[in-house]
């Protein structure tokens, strides 16, 4: 297990201010530095995760395949894979699509203040998710999913929310 995590603390044009405890960063609602991988199998399905229940917040939501933040020094792209390989098991090309601001209360006294880099990818590949990570998984097209978040938009993330509707209008 690692130790303490940091994020990267950044302005509104995403330019380095410094970093921050991950926890110390949630807890005031500091802009900081994240990224979202949408992975898509052959058939155009969108690969979900449910967060596992023991997440430090969104607990058991589903999001985006992958969300995470770089670590100091690290490249989004090069986070995107590492995080793609510890929490579903499997890496595959990605591309940056967009990015986007976002501030959200994720409870427990928790904000969520990301400038968030989304990438894509495509994989037929069985994930093998980190159960400390995933509680599970699905595919859904795209328009199942927006209309499910409209049905049930509690059992979303936040920023999956706001992604994937952007990510409809880039594709």
């Amino acid at each position: 297990m690692p130790g303490i995590e940091y994020v990267v603390l950044v302005n509104d044009n995403d330019m380095p201010l410094g970093t921050m405890e991950k926890m110390e960063a949630h807890e005031r609602g500091k802009l900081h530095r994240a990224f979202s991988v949408f992975v898509f199998n052959n058939k155009g399905e969108m690969l979900l995760q449910k967060r596992a229940e023991s997440k430090y917040h969104s607990p058991g939501l589903w999001t985006n395949t992958v969300c995470s933040h770089p670590r100091p020094g690290e490249k989004n792209e090069e986070a995107a894979h590492r995080r793609l390989m510890e929490e579903m098991g499997f890496d595959c090309d990605l591309k940056e699509l967009f990015s986007f601001k976002y501030k959200a209360n994720v409870g427990q006294g928790l904000t969520e203040h990301e400038y968030d880099h989304v990438f894509i990818g495509t994989s037929d590949e069985k994930p093998n998710p980190n159960p400390e990570e995933v509680s599970d998984w699905k595919y859904m097209t795209l328009e199942d999913v927006l209309a499910d978040i409209k049905k049930n938009p509690k059992d979303y993330t936040e920023w999956f929310k706001i992604a994937v509707k952007e990510l409809k209008l880039q594709m």
